[in-house]
């Protein structure tokens, strides 16, 4: 499928609705911007391990995993905690 749409003067532009309902696109979803050697590629950003951790970006997905893991383990304890104590 090919279709166009224009930019507008604040930088947005209207994903087609068709695309939007094939890649299951709703509002308040997020996109990524990809610059490839291609030209511009845009994909829905999707929930992955280790997203918005505080590490560098050169981190391989298996230690964003490993370190979301371990994020999640405590948090599990310290909540379990809290509970007991209650």
């Amino acid at each position: 499928m090919s279709e166009s749409t224009r930019v507008t003067e604040k930088g947005q532009a209207t994903i087609p609705k068709e695309l939007r309902e094939k890649y299951d696109l709703e509002p308040g979803d997020e996109v990524v911007w990809v610059d490839t050697d291609e030209g511009i590629v845009v994909q829905k950003r999707t929930r992955t391990s280790g997203r918005g951790l505080l590490v560098p970006d050169d981190i391989s997905e298996g230690k964003r995993t490993e370190i979301a893991d371990e994020l999640a383990r405590r948090v599990r304890d310290r909540r379990d905690r809290n509970y007991e104590e209650v």
